[in-house]
């Protein structure tokens, strides 16, 4: 039986979550379609919007992917950001997104409020805060806007999107990492590039340029400031972060693509980088697992042990995509 999305997206399990939004019938986001009719500019209004909504939202974005007619995200739910907000930080917020309510812009302008109307702003704060940490409220963000400005720009209405957004639960680093490297080698898996540095609207070529610019790239503060940076390898006091370092990333990604660009799968090099020996994750297997991420795993993705405790935790009557899993242990 299908699961409710609130089941299926809960912070409690994991903060990290594979993110797929299709045009309605396949048509073209953006790109040049089979008529000749050149949509590419389209590319830059969602990567625009993909990287502006962390400013807002505490959700950060791991990867992303502007393809021609979807789009991928890697996102992570920070519930320690929005817990830590005061109420003032929450209505600003909101306000940069909506116009809020009477009692929000009166206390933003610093009017007093009666007992009864602080106790109404309150439940709104509370409410509010908790969409700005909803996976569900930061897409409708990024498709509703698209969609008026594609339609305004088609001179057409009606439904742009094709349903709900598609969700996968990374439930532990070996699911983020393959994930992460799928979402970054779209383009090259579908030949639009030839390199990750090569492709154009990821979050791979925004890591690789600024990293080229960086006198540390593995410093988080060098790292571009619109995605989760890399902190390097589990520790004590670690900073916030992605769990790896970010030249291992990266040279996982041009390791990866060049099997994929060389269709060699049976034939990989004996070195392993540094990610895959850390995680312990068989060559074959990775390459599998990079390659066909979201058409071979269910809406729960980790290794066999994490999959199983999260499945029970969830009520779940047998457990989806075991036999896949078992790559990622």
């Amino acid at each position: 039986m299908t699961k409710p999305r609130k089941q299926l997206i809960d912070v409690t399990t994991t903060p990290y979550y594979h993110i797929v939004s299709r045009c309605v019938r396949r048509s073209f986001l953006c790109g040049v379609d089979s008529q000749g009719n050149n949509f590419e500019h389209r590319r830059q209004w969602i990567e625009d919007k993909i990287l502006a909504l962390p400013q807002i939202f505490a959700i950060h974005v791991c990867a992303f992917a502007v393809m021609s007619n979807h789009y991928h995200l890697v996102l992570e739910i920070d519930a320690a950001q929005s817990d830590a907000w005061t109420t003032e930080e929450v209505i600003q917020r909101w306000h940069m997104l909506f116009k809020g309510n009477l009692f929000s812009q009166r206390h933003i302008k610093g009017e007093s409020l009666t007992q009864a109307e602080r106790d109404v702003l309150k439940t709104c704060v509370d409410v509010w805060r908790n969409r700005l940490a909803d996976i569900s409220w930061f897409m409708r963000q990024i498709n509703e806007a698209i969609a008026r400005e594609a339609n305004h720009e088609d001179q057409c209405t009606g439904r742009f999107w094709e349903g709900r957004f598609k969700s996968q639960a990374l439930l532990d680093e070996k699911a983020l990492a393959a994930c992460m490297a799928y979402v970054d080698l779209n383009p090259i898996r579908a030949k639009m590039a030839k390199t990750p540095e090569q492709s154009d609207y990821t979050s791979a070529k925004q890591r690789t340029t600024k990293a080229k610019r960086a006198h540390s790239p593995n410093h988080h503060q060098q790292q571009p400031k619109s995605l989760r940076p890399f902190v390097g390898n589990p520790r004590q006091d670690m900073p916030a972060g992605l769990p790896f370092r970010l030249t291992d990333y990266l040279e996982l990604l041009d390791w990866t693509g060049k099997q994929i660009r060389a269709n060699k799968r049976g034939a990989i090099d004996a070195e392993l980088p540094p990610i895959l020996e850390r995680l312990n994750i068989d060559q074959k297997h990775w390459i599998y697992s990079a390659t066909q991420f979201e058409s071979r795993f269910k809406g729960l993705v980790g290794g066999v042990y994490k999959l199983k405790q999260v499945c029970h935790k969830l009520g779940y009557q047998r457990v989806p995509g075991l036999s896949n899993c078992r790559l990622l242990s």
